[in-house]
């Protein structure tokens, strides 16, 4: 559908332009009908940009929110071994404190 602007008729300005004036007006038409098939072209590559970018986005927070998801599974799982190993510490502990004092029964 081309693209066209409305320029009053000759009698409605109350006298026939010049073949030069009609050719310039016809000539600033054209322009102006493709700086507005320009402007339409950009609005809708950024349109089409700002739905890539809010794609974008919805992955990202998606990634976002497993990645959250996975440090707490992951920190708890380091919690659970840091006690284990704390208890586990303690027994040897106890087994060491335990063989020292059997050896100095046994020396006595």
């Amino acid at each position: 559908m081309p693209l066209t602007i409305a320029v009053p008729s000759s009698a409605a300005r109350g006298g026939d332009p010049s073949p030069e004036n009609q050719k310039l007006l016809q000539r600033r038409n054209e322009e102006l009908e493709m700086e507005l098939r320009k402007s339409l072209e950009r609005e809708e590559r950024m349109k089409q940009e700002l739905l890539w970018a809010v794609e974008r986005l919805r992955v990202a927070e998606e990634a976002e929110e497993r990645l959250c998801s996975q440090l707490g599974e992951l920190e708890t799982e380091a919690f659970e071994h840091a006690t284990e190993y704390k208890a586990h510490v303690m027994v040897l502990m106890e087994q060491l404190s335990l063989a020292q004092r059997l050896l100095e029964e046994t020396n006595i």
